[in-house]
């Protein structure tokens, strides 16, 4: 933990906890009605060069933005790097929200990640010869302290990955449409 603290949460020694009765009637809605979709929303507007804002719920425009060797200013993540911290939040809250559940305290939680591209095809204006597009390989490394054995906390990454949205939805097809406004 650093010494810069999110302002309003008091550092505690452990992960602030989440609300137990919150995930509890969660918990409870999910088993009323398993089979429920909800559909999550975002609008990206392109502001110029290869930055972008996205409009998601009320909350201010997420930047995302290209590195200079990708010809952008570096303002904020790339939409790849951007992925990658979706998967790895996805991650962090079903280990916080399993640990609760479990009645574990987290003392510490961060999960590093990696993933391989080839971006050699340059948004398809470059080499399009045949070859995967988008990551082949990621890497997840879960550092987690708390107040249960190793092979607990290794458990729950497991049980937390294969119930992961974002795991699931980078391991798996998902159906896709494009077309024009």
């Amino acid at each position: 933990m650093n010494d810069t603290a999110t302002p309003n949460v008091p550092l505690t020694g452990c992960l602030a906890p989440i609300d137990k009765d919150g995930l509890n009637q969660l918990i409870e809605t999910g088993k009323a009605n398993p089979q429920a979709i909800k559909t999550l929303k975002c609008k990206t507007v392109a502001e110029g060069r290869f930055r972008h804002a996205n409009y998601i719920r009320n909350l201010e425009p997420y930047i995302v933005d290209e590195p200079p060797g990708l010809l952008g200013d570096d303002t904020a993540p790339n939409p790849s790097e951007a992925s990658l911290a979706a998967l790895g939040s996805c991650i962090a809250v079903g280990l916080h929200a399993n640990a609760i559940h479990r009645g574990i305290t987290i003392e510490s939680l961060e999960v590093q990640l990696e993933g391989d591209l080839n971006i050699t095809a340059v948004w398809g204006t470059g080499d399009v010869s045949e070859k995967p597009v988008g990551f082949t390989d990621v890497r997840i490394k879960v550092d987690m302290k708390a107040d249960c054995p190793q092979e607990t906390i290794d458990e729950l990454i497991t049980h937390v990955c294969q119930w992961s949205t974002m795991f699931n939805t980078f391991k798996r097809p998902v159906n896709m449409v494009a077309e024009s406004a």
